[in-house]
């Protein structure tokens, strides 16, 4: 058997390629066509072809991919089936088991399930481990009831593993090796074979690469290997109950062992020295197992001076992610700029998008080796949107998402898509006034109807699209598919567009994503019935496995990549990004079918597997020439803790005074404070702005206004400068996209409810007779104004629960008096001044006597006397008003009684006497106060003071943000503006 291995921090490309060259040097030039060359990576691939391209014009291996094995031809074995397929069959499975028990992994979708069972069943395909090894488990009384019933149903998946089954990628793959290891048996090749740059992760892999070892001219070389390990290390590893797999030579003692070799068998493949011996100590030293960390002190009188070990090392400590990322991208653009090589690796994706939009502000593109997320381009997240959307009713907001998406209506040309968008706009402005909350046809033919142009072959498109979400509760996932797919088409091709002429399925995008969803139809029938929301969740992470590609050509210098790639570096500039626990290393994903002693009773990988293969390429990036570790030391939710390993590190360090630890520790903290000082220059305000002081314009007397409600007196009172931002300015603010039962839209249904109820009033109508009428108009006012069914109940509830009272009390009511104004609304002059005021009383009774009572309903609480005399004068002018003469119906006429009847709580009524313990107001004091309130405001010299006097300071107004409230608050004193 031969076995090499190259250290960490050399470019293992490189020397690989170097030592072959060297190794065939003696051997006629063709004879290096002869051998086969097997890589552990696409990467790793590229960059092995062109470390001999530079070499010189020579003959190539055959190279290939480890992973590619299962793709081979073999005779009498079939190809494998897709993994979509074997993932919708699963799920099927999952649907029925979590039918059975429902408490089985509450909370999680049938798809989440089938991927995970999917991926257990390929480990154990890869491993070698069959269903029988299962019943070998022994569930003890320690083992919770949901393992055991999880084992159950994994025993019931063991058909996929019969030797009839049809074959899954992992399962092929692992028959084709174990294929060739049988034929090697018998008949080796007289080629030469190669694996390089595995670890043997992998059960198939390794079984692979045993059969590679067992060649007389088999070599298997590996990357990274730690020749500082002592053999108490690489003992420990084995010292527990459970192997210490998350450490980053692991792998490589637990391969040696399936090929009954030692650590000392591993030969050198070159006698190459990495780029810091010193810091390779270091970092081995520092990851070394726990049960020999005691060692620390007594090895680590060895490494010598650790300034110099630590030189080549910059520590990067950012208070937040958006501070490491702009410190990162500023020590790339230095690379880009000194010609060096650099890369960054992370496995944290937000941050190498938050690296790539920090860098775009100098023109540099980085090449990333994991691309754009299929999810996050323009069609996956149109594709994603619809799927969601099917089978529920579309909100203003989900159908505006739609329309401005920017492959919507693309389909007929750039002058149909501006025009597409200005009728989009034209609508947003209806639905946000009007509505409804939930767009129909009718809705939009409505609107239509409403203006002089021609939209109708917009409405019309548009309409065919809102009736294209609607879908069946249940039915096939084909039919589902179909659907999704004509409705996306419709969306992208646009009034009078084709879908073959839009944008949709163009660039890597919409090619990509076309490929996925085809792929879908493809399966589908392996599907079974879907509902809609089971759907969107399928689709979503479906999109997950694609990647696009930028056709934009990046930086020849500046890369990022994922951890597996640091094996395959060429950079002499290094960033380890994201060292925080969880990110780096991840946390092991959860395993809902099996506990970590049942990993181990089964033969299976444990947990911590993946972290010692993320633990391994630390060690290979932390060995090159020129290294930052960054990290954040807040995320946006808490306080972060670091890797494990830039613990271990700094721990290490630190603990060796005697060889300057903490000096050493000190410089790498300055390095990297350097470049957030950078950063802090960089984002520091070129200008200094000044906080806004409190707003109290004084616009000309002839822009003020010459009315008001009775309704906007306290407004006017309370927050005049609303008034002046809505009168003189004539900014109304925009209503929400996602129109809700809020307590305005209840006040306003209430106020509809009663108004209909007094107006269709029998003559003679018993309490018990109204209250049946009342519920009636109830239900036919929410049926027809509330869209939402959960809403519609809560109200009627409420309404019913203050029906009988407020039918009795209106029995009473109406033996006193009769209603003469109801919701009528009129407008009445000042006396000695240019205004008028403007009032909607509810409803006005002409009494018995002569007299009328003012009645206002309310929703909420009722105001208190003191409020109606300061600030909520609403009914006291009414009374004002009336006593004018201002209604034509009643003439003038005193006022007895105001009342107020709340509809809602206990329904109870409470009389205005305009008398609290330290004011009183009649009617006519408050008529006389409002005019010298508006002759005020006439003034030139009366400002429009913001928030004036609010009731609250927590509440809100909506022009706060125009006044810039925040910048000042309520005890600053306001500063008048003459304005022209």
């Amino acid at each position: 058997m031969t076995v090499f291995a190259l250290p960490p921090g050399v470019d293992f490309p490189k020397e690989l390629v170097t030592g072959l060259i060297d190794r065939m040097a003696s051997q006629p030039p063709e004879s290096m066509a002869r051998v086969q060359l097997y890589l552990n990576s696409g990467r790793m691939l590229r960059r092995v072809r062109e470390e001999f391209q530079r070499s010189g014009a020579r003959y190539l291996p055959r190279l290939r991919l480890v992973s590619d094995l299962g793709q081979d031809p073999l005779a009498g074995l079939p190809l494998a089936v897709s993994p979509l397929q074997r993932k919708l069959e699963l799920a099927q499975l999952v649907e029925q088991l979590t039918r059975a028990i429902p408490a089985f992994e509450a909370g999680s979708s049938h798809f989440a399930l089938a991927e995970s069972l999917s991926a257990l069943m390929a480990e154990m395909q890869s491993e070698g481990v069959h269903p029988d090894a299962l019943e070998s488990i022994e569930i003890s009384e320690s083992h919770a009831e949901h393992w055991r019933r999880s084992l159950d149903f994994i025993r019931i998946v063991a058909r996929y593993f019969e030797d009839d089954a049809a074959l899954d990628a992992d399962a092929r793959q692992r028959q084709v090796v174990e294929a060739i290891y049988q034929q090697w048996q018998t008949h080796p090749p007289a080629d030469p074979i190669i694996v390089a740059g595995s670890t043997g992760s992998r059960g198939a892999t390794a079984t692979f690469m045993r059969a590679v070892a067992d060649l007389d001219q088999g070599i298997i070389v590996l990357p990274g290997f730690d020749r500082d390990m002592t053999d108490a290390a690489w003992n420990s590893l084995y010292s527990g109950i459970f192997p210490i797999e998350d450490h980053p030579q692991f792998r490589f003692r637990a391969l040696l062992d399936k090929l009954d070799l030692a650590v000392g068998d591993v030969e050198d493949w070159r006698a190459i020295t990495p780029h810091d011996q010193a810091r390779n100590r270091l970092i081995s030293l520092a990851l070394r197992p726990a049960p020999v960390t005691d060692q620390w002190r007594v090895e680590g009188r060895d490494l010598g001076d650790l300034r110099d070990a630590c030189r080549g090392l910059t520590l990067i400590e950012a208070r937040d992610p958006r501070q490491e990322a702009l410190a990162l991208a500023l020590v790339l653009r230095e690379a880009a700029e000194n010609g060096t090589p650099a890369a960054l690796i992370t496995p944290d994706r937000l941050l190498a998008r938050r690296v790539t939009s920090a860098l775009d502000r100098w023109g540099i593109i980085p090449d990333d080796s994991a691309g754009q997320p299929l999810q996050q381009t323009a069609p996956g997240r149109l594709l994603r949107h619809v799927a969601t959307f099917l089978g529920q009713p579309v909100t203003i907001a989900d159908l505006l998402v739609l329309l401005k998406h920017p492959l919507c209506a693309t389909g007929a040309g750039a002058n149909a898509r501006g025009e597409h968008l200005r009728l989009t706009r034209d609508l947003e402005l209806e639905l946000r006034r009007n509505g409804p909350a939930f767009p129909t046809p009718d809705a939009l033919l409505a609107w239509a109807e409403k203006k002089s142009e021609d939209r109708d072959d917009w409405v019309d498109w548009l309409s065919r699209v809102l009736t294209g979400f609607e879908a069946p509760e249940r039915t096939s996932l084909s039919a589902t598919v179909d659907m999704h797919l004509a409705l996306i088409s419709l969306i992208a091709a646009g009034p009078k567009g084709s879908v073959e002429a839009s944008e949709l399925w163009r660039e890597e995008g919409g090619r990509e994503a076309l490929r996925l969803m085809e792929e879908l139809r493809r399966e589908a029938p392996h599907g079974g019935d879907i509902t809609p929301a089971a759907y969107a969740d399928l689709v979503n992470r479906h999109l997950q496995s694609g990647i696009a590609r930028s056709g934009v050509s990046a930086h020849p210098l500046i890369a990022i990549w994922g951890t597996l790639e640091a094996r395959a570096q060429g950079a002499d500039l290094v960033i380890c990004g994201g060292l925080n626990e969880g990110s780096w290393p991840e946390a092991p994903a959860p395993d809902p079918w099996l506990s970590r002693q049942m990993r181990l009773e089964a033969g299976l990988l444990l947990p911590e597997r993946q972290i010692g293969l993320s633990a391994h390429d630390f060690q290979q990036a932390v060995a090159s020439k020129t290294v930052v570790l960054s990290r954040a030391r807040r995320d946006a939710e808490a306080e972060t803790i670091p890797s494990r390993w830039l613990n271990r590190v700094l721990n290490l360090v630190q603990g060796l005074p005697d060889q300057h630890g903490p000096e050493a520790i000190d410089a790498m903290r300055d390095r990297g404070t350097q470049w957030l000082r950078l950063v802090d220059a960089m984002e520091a305000p070129r200008l200094e702005l000044r906080s806004a002081t409190r707003p109290s314009p004084r616009p000309p007397v002839d822009q003020r206004p010459k009315n008001l409600s009775v309704t906007a007196v306290q407004t006017l009172i309370r927050d005049p400068y609303a008034i002046y931002a809505k009168r003189v300015l004539k900014l109304f603010p925009l209503d929400p996209l996602r129109p809700s039962p809020d307590p305005l839209l209840r006040g306003q249904i209430l106020h509809e409810i009663i108004e209909r109820f007094t107006r269709e009033r029998p003559l003679n109508e018993e309490a018990d007779d109204a209250r049946k009428r009342l519920i009636a108009i109830t239900d036919n006012v929410l049926d027809a104004e509330v869209p939402w069914p959960s809403t519609r109940r809560i109200w009627r509830a409420r309404i019913s629960r203050i029906a009988q009272k407020f039918c009795e009390d209106e029995v009473e009511r109406l033996q006193s008096g009769v209603p003469a104004v109801i919701e009528e609304k009129v407008t009445i002059p000042l006396e000695h001044v240019d205004f008028t005021i403007t009032a909607k009383p509810d409803r006005i009774d002409l009494l018995s006597d002569g007299t009328v009572r003012i009645y206002d309903y309310k929703s909420g609480a009722l105001p208190s006397e003191a409020e109606v005399i300061a600030f909520n004068k609403q009914m006291l002018l009414e009374a004002a008003m009336v006593e004018r003469g201002a209604f034509e119906t009643l003439g003038p006429r005193a006022v007895s009684a105001m009342t107020y009847v709340r509809l809602g709580g206990a329904a109870e009524t409470r009389d205005v006497k305009g008398k609290s313990k330290d004011r009183t107001e009649t009617p006519e004091e408050a008529w006389v106060r409002l005019t010298e309130l508006v002759v005020r405001y006439q003034r030139p010299s009366q400002g429009f003071t913001a928030r004036r006097a609010m009731q609250k300071t927590r509440d809100s107004s909506d022009y706060d943000l125009l006044s810039r409230f925040g910048e000042w608050d309520a005890t600053d004193e306001p500063e008048p503006e003459d304005l022209v």
